[in-house]
């Protein structure tokens, strides 16, 4: 009984009989201790039995084996006449609670589990830990875990994220200082969202993307609170205008960076450029944006991209192949071809391996049989370009900024794209003149023909104030960012099968 005592330390607070290993559990049968105890109604103590009753409860798994405790629990009598009980059946203060039939140590393993599972999971992994259970049970384990308080924090983050991508969303809201869960709501609409932080005040700064929505929310719900842009959010917008802008000048780049001048010419072509005549033709005439979309059959956003730009090549793309582990070693090849053009295609193989070369011989033979190593057309695509724009010179190779000096030389508003993104980046530090030299960069973006910033520059107009929040103050939404693509790991954990009160209590617990 001594190791008993060892291994069921937990169980001190009962009188341990027998220990029986029944093969795939352990059968320990216990009893309560004697002593007085007080009325769960009148509190008068007493130890005068009724009688004796049986529990059997779980308890934490020894040897990988499930344990199951035999209790014999007293029913006591109380000795107040006028106690409304009479009488009541003792309980084991920090081991058993009522009703329950796993000790309170094991609710907490399974409880530790069920947080981080859900059900299915759990139902597969705990019977290995020796803890029995169906994947019911599990969740309403997860289910009765009790949240934390809610008290809304001094920075509140408000964020969305998909339910259901595309067709439902849902709103996620944190104390962005420390990455705290506050609350779900279940949607992403303006008027609930605006009735919880009417009903919940007191946040004074409020982080948020540059959704419409939410800056409605707060600026009725919390007049006083101040609203910052998130400086990521920006720095993406800016980004989608530069991709647009670096597509629509790739005829003036691919032939700077030693690559293709011609455009792509066919029947994608031409209906572009009956397109744009149409557009310009209906614009011409005095017809707004709205009613050519309608006369035309097309979209708003289409006839939109067709009207900022003066002549229709600007829409055309230029030839593109997608790059090869061939590519790097491309002018190598040209040099020993034009040496010696009957050099066996072997021998060609041989010598770029020995440069580092790790393709197939078939990759090489394909890449010169399809005229691609004497063929200039472009293998950057507007978005790497743009990429390489957008990245800190610090961050690229010798060859990238060599590229993107190419780039930024191309013309003269691929020029002036260049310097709006250095100077729009050295804003991103947050600064107390950062709002200032922003009206600067504004003026700077209305001066050059860039039709796609020019509207990324409306766009920070409309939201101003939480712009100059965002850049000048050290607060961000990072970390409601972050429990987003935590929100994501859960959905997919529980295959998107979860409800969303589920889904809620497992955000608010994690």
């Amino acid at each position: 009984m001594g190791l008993a005592r060892i291994v069921f330390s937990g169980l001190a607070a009962l009188v341990i009989h027998d220990v029986v290993d029944v093969g795939s559990a352990i059968r320990v049968h216990a009893r309560t201790r004697a002593g007085e105890v007080g009325c769960p109604a009148c509190g008068v103590l007493t130890r005068r039995v009724h009688s004796y009753h049986l529990r059997t409860v779980a308890d934490v798994p020894v040897d990988g084996r499930e344990v199951i405790v035999k209790v014999r629990v007293r029913r006591l009598r109380c000795l107040e006449e006028q106690c409304v009980l009479g009488s009541f059946r003792e309980q084991v203060p920090d081991l058993l609670e009522r009703h329950q039939r796993r000790t309170i140590r094991l609710n907490a393993q399974v409880a530790a589990t069920v947080r981080e599972l859900a059900g299915r999971a759990s139902a597969r992994v705990l019977p290995v830990l020796g803890v029995v259970l169906s994947r019911w049970t599990a969740l309403r384990a997860l289910m009765r875990i009790p949240l934390p308080a809610m008290d809304v924090p001094r920075v509140l983050g408000i964020d969305d994220f998909a339910l259901r991508r595309s067709h439902e969303y849902a709103t996620i809201l944190i104390d962005a200082e420390t990455g705290r869960r506050i609350d779900v709501i279940p949607t992403r609409l303006s008027q609930p969202v605006q009735d919880w932080l009417t009903a919940h005040p007191g946040a004074e700064i409020v982080c948020r993307d540059g959704s419409g929505a939410y800056s409605d929310a707060i600026t009725q719900a919390l007049p006083a609170a101040i609203q910052v842009s998130d400086r990521w959010h920006l720095w993406h917008g800016l980004g989608e205008a530069i991709r647009k802008e670096v597509a629509g000048h790739a005829t003036c780049w691919t032939p700077a960076v030693g690559l293709a001048t011609g455009l792509q010419d066919g029947p994608r072509a031409a209906t572009t450029r009956d397109r744009w005549q149409q557009v310009h033709g209906l614009l011409d005439a005095g017809v707004g944006l709205l009613d050519c979309s309608r006369r035309l059959g097309l979209a708003l956003n289409t006839v939109k991209r067709y009207a900022r730009v003066e002549q229709p090549e600007q829409l055309r793309r230029a030839h593109q192949y997608r790059p090869t582990l061939v590519d790097p070693y491309r002018d190598h090849l040209r040099a020993r071809r034009a040496e010696q053009p009957g050099i066996p295609l072997t021998h060609l193989l041989a010598e770029i391996r020995e440069l580092g070369y790790q393709g197939s011989s078939n990759l090489l033979v394909r890449y010169i049989n399809q005229g691609r190593l004497d063929g200039d057309r472009s293998h950057l695509s507007p978005r790497k370009a743009a990429r390489l724009l957008l990245t800190n010179p610090a961050n690229l190779s010798d060859v990238q900024q060599k590229t993107v000096a190419q780039l930024s030389g191309a013309c003269a508003e691929m020029t002036a794209l260049t310097s709006l993104i250095t100077s729009f980046a050295a804003l991103l530090t947050p600064c107390d003149a950062n709002d200032t030299q922003l009206d600067a960069w504004i003026t700077a973006v209305r001066e050059a023909d860039l039709p796609s910033v020019h509207s990324f520059s409306r766009g920070l107009d409309l939201d101003r104030a939480a712009v100059d929040a965002g850049l000048t103050l050290p607060h961000h939404n990072g970390r409601t960012e972050g429990v987003n693509n935590k929100i994501k790991l859960l959905k997919r954990q529980m295959y998107g099968r979860a409800g969303f009160d589920l889904l809620r209590h497992r955000i608010l617990l994690n």
